[in-house]
C-alpha cells in the first residue's frame, strides 16, 4: 500500500517535471573537473553556492540531475559521470592506495564501455581522460594539489567543459537512456506493486533525509540475514519489486523528504505527507493546520470555515477538493534501515475534520498573555518532557502515536496521559494551559467524559468530586498566599501530589492550616476573608459531606483534579485582571 501510493505520487510529480525520469536522479555536486578537448584537466571548478541558515550564510553543494547512482553497501561500485574523488580521480586524502586505484579502474571500465559508441566532443574528452589519467601521478598535478583537501572531502564531482556539463550533453544522455530501456523484455517475476511481470530489483536505493539514520541513506525495503529470508530468496528478492516501481517509490520518497517546508520532525519520527492529485496547496494547508503558531491563526480558521460550509477549501485563490485522498507517512531510523511508525490514508476533508475536532476538545480558558489559539502536536509533546533538562525529547514512540490519534480521530495513547500526570507531579503541580487542555481532550476522547465540553472554563455547577477537590485545593493555596504575601513555598509545593492521589490523608491537614490563615486575614483583610469563606462554603456544598474525602483517586480522577485546580486558579487571575 505504501509503495503503491508512492509510485502514483512519483507519476504525478513526473508529469509536473518535479522529479527525474527513470535512470536519472538528483545528486549534490561540489566540484566540476573542467576538461579540454583532448581530455586534460584544465581546472577544478567549485559548484557550491551560498545559502542562508539562520543568521549566517553557508556554502552548499549544487543539486544536479545525473545518471542513476548505485547503492553501495560494501565493495567497489562505480557511478556514471558523477562520483567522489576515489572513483573519478583515483585519490583520497591519503593519496592513491590500492583500494582507491581499484575504484578508479572500475570507474574507467564503466565509462569506456558506456561511451564507446557515443560520438560527441564531450564524450571524446571524457573517454580520453580515462585512457590517459594516472592516479599515482595526481599529486604532481599543480591544479589537483591546489584543491586536494576540497575535492577529497567526500563530495561528488562531475565532468565539464567550461559551462557545459557532461551529463547534459545530448549524445551522452541519449546513450545512457538507451541502456536503461534495453532490458525491457527481461522479467524475473511479478512486481508486487504494479502486479505486472518485471525485472525484480535486487537492492533498493537508499532513502536520505531522515534524522538519526546513516548520512549515506537508509533502506525502506531490505533483507540482510538468512533469518529474514524465505524460500532461498536473498536480499530484496524476498519482496519482489520491479525496477521501475523501486525507482519510482524511492524517488518520490526522497523528493518528499527533501521538501523542508512540507515535512515534520516529531521526536525520532519524520513525517511526510502528500495529496493524491500531487497538489502542493494540500501540503501547505496541512502544514500550518498541524503546526499552528500565532501568525497563521486566520488561515487555520479559514480552512475550518470552508469545511463547515461543505464546499471547496479556498487557499490563496486555489480551490482544494476535500474529497481527494491524502496520505501521511511516519518513518524513523533503525540502524541502516527505516521503520514505518504509521501510514494513514483518508480524504483530505476527513483529516482536517479530525484535526478540527481535536482542537475543539483542546479548547480551554487561557492566560491573558497567551497569544496562541491552538496547541500543535510538537508543543503537546513538549508538555510531557522536562524542558530544563539537556534531553528535552519525548518518549520515541509517543510522537507517532499522538500524531496518528490527531489525524485519525482515534483515542490518544494512554502514555500521553500518564506521562503528563508524571510531569505535573515532578514539577509540584505546575498545570499549564497546555497540560490542562490535553487533560480535557484526553478525558473527552478516551474516557467518554460526556460533560467535558462544559469544562472549557470554570464549571461552578460541577459536582464531580475530583474536580471540586482540585478547586478546593486552589482556594486553600490562594488563602495561604494572601495571608502570607512573602511566602516562597506554598502548600502546592508540599502537598499537591499527595492531595491529588490520597485526598482523605491530606485535606484534613489543609483544612486545619486554612483556619489559621483565615484568622490572620480576619485581622488584616476582613473583606477578603469574607469572600474566601463564601467561596469555600460554595465549594464544600458541592461535596456530598464536608468530611467525605475519598481515600484515593484514580488516574482519570487525578486528571479532573488537575483540571479543577487549573480552572479555579485562572478564575482568580481573571478577577484580578478585571479589577
Amino acid at each position: 500500500m505504501i509503495l503503491e501510493t508512492l509510485v502514483r505520487h512519483y507519476e504525478n510529480l513526473a508529469k509536473q517535471g518535479s522529479v527525474s525520469k527513470l535512470g536519472w536522479c538528483q545528486a549534490k555536486v561540489s566540484y566540476g573537473i573542467n576538461l579540454t578537448k583532448d581530455g586534460t584537466v584544465k581546472e577544478i571548478l567549485s559548484l557550491k553556492h551560498e545559502e542562508e541558515r539562520g543568521k549566517r550564510k553557508v556554502l552548499q553543494p549544487a543539486q544536479k540531475s545525473v545518471p542513476q547512482m548505485v547503492t553501495r553497501s560494501s565493495g567497489v561500485a562505480a557511478n556514471y559521470l558523477c562520483d567522489n574523488s576515489k572513483y573519478l580521480l583515483g585519490i583520497d586524502k591519503d593519496g592513491s592506495s590500492g583500494r582507491v586505484q581499484d575504484c578508479f579502474l572500475a570507474e574507467k571500465e564503466k565509462h569506456l564501455k558506456l561511451l564507446q559508441n557515443v560520438d560527441s566532443t564531450m564524450a571524446n574528452a571524457v573517454r580520453t581522460y580515462f585512457e590517459t589519467w594516472n592516479p599515482s601521478q595526481a599529486s604532481e598535478n599543480a591544479l589537483i594539489r591546489e584543491h586536494w583537501d576540497e575535492i577529497t572531502d567526500g563530495g561528488n564531482l562531475i565532468f565539464c567543459m567550461n559551462e557545459e556539463e557532461a551529463q547534459d550533453d545530448a549524445a551522452i544522455r541519449a546513450g545512457w537512456d538507451e541502456t536503461q530501456t534495453g532490458d525491457d523484455q527481461k522479467t524475473d517475476g511479478i512486481c508486487m506493486v504494479t502486479g505486472k511481470p518485471a525485472e525484480i530489483s535486487r537492492i533498493h536505493r537508499t532513502i536520505k533525509g531522515v534524522a538519526g539514520a546513516q548520512s549515506s541513506g537508509a533502506a525502506l525495503v531490505s533483507f540482510n540475514a538468512p533469518a529474514f529470508e524465505s524460500y532461498g530468496k536473498e536480499q530484496s528478492y524476498n519482496a519482489p519489486v520491479g525496477k521501475y516501481a523501486e525507482f519510482a517509490y524511492t524517488t518520490a520518497l526522497n523528493y518528499l523528504l527533501d521538501q523542508n517546508k512540507y515535512r515534520l520532525q516529531l521526536g525520532d519520527t519524520m513525517i511526510v505527507y502528500w495529496a493524491e492529485s500531487g497538489q502542493e496547496a494540500c501540503q501547505k494547508a496541512f502544514s500550518f493546520v498541524i503546526t499552528p503558531n500565532h501568525d497563521n491563526q486566520r488561515e487555520i480558521q479559514k480552512v475550518f470555515d470552508g469545511l463547515q460550509k461543505q464546499k471547496y477549501i479556498d487557499l490563496d485563490d486555489i480551490e482544494i477538493d476535500p474529497e481527494q485522498k491524502f496520505y501521511i507517512l511516519g518513518i524513523a531510523p533503525n540502524a541502516a534501515r527505516l521503520s514505518v511508525r504509521f501510514f494513514y490514508e483518508d480524504s483530505f476533508g476527513n483529516i482536517l475534520e479530525n484535526i478540527a475536532a481535536h482542537y475543539r476538545n483542546m479548547d480551554i480558558v487561557k492566560p491573558k498573555w497567551e497569544e496562541r489559539e491552538y496547541l500543535g502536536v510538537r508543543e503537546m509533546l513538549d508538555e510531557t518532557a522536562n524542558q530544563k533538562s539537556k534531553d528535552k525529547k519525548p518518549v520515541p514512540n509517543m510522537a507517532a502515536m499522538v500524531m496518528q490519534a490527531v489525524i485519525s480521530g482515534d483515542r490518544y495513547p494512554a502514555s500521553l496521559f500518564t506521562d503528563l500526570l508524571i510531569r505535573i507531579r515532578a514539577e509540584q503541580g505546575t498545570v499549564t494551559w497546555g497540560r490542562a487542555a490535553m487533560i480535557k481532550a484526553y478525558l473527552i476522547r478516551n474516557c467518554n467524559w460526556e460533560k467535558g465540553e462544559d469544562y472549557m472554563g470554570l464549571n461552578k455547577e460541577s459536582r464531580d468530586k475530583a474536580y471540586v477537590l482540585g478547586r478546593l485545593f486552589a482556594v486553600l493555596e490562594s488563602i495561604q498566599k494572601d495571608a502570607n504575601l512573602e511566602i516562597k513555598a506554598t502548600i502546592r509545593d508540599r502537598y499537591f501530589n499527595s492531595a491529588c492521589a490520597t485526598p482523605a490523608v491530606v485535606f484534613p491537614v489543609l483544612i486545619k492550616l486554612k483556619n489559621s490563615h483565615i484568622k490572620k486575614l480576619e485581622r488584616e483583610k476582613t473583606k477578603l476573608k469574607d469572600d474566601y469563606e463564601e467561596l469555600l462554603a460554595e465549594i464544600m456544598d458541592k461535596l456530598e459531606e464536608e468530611t467525605s474525602f475519598p481515600l484515593r483517586l484514580t488516574l482519570e480522577e487525578q486528571g479532573k483534579f488537575d483540571l479543577g485546580y487549573y480552572h479555579q486558579m485562572q478564575e482568580k487571575y481573571k478577577k484580578r485582571e478585571d479589577k
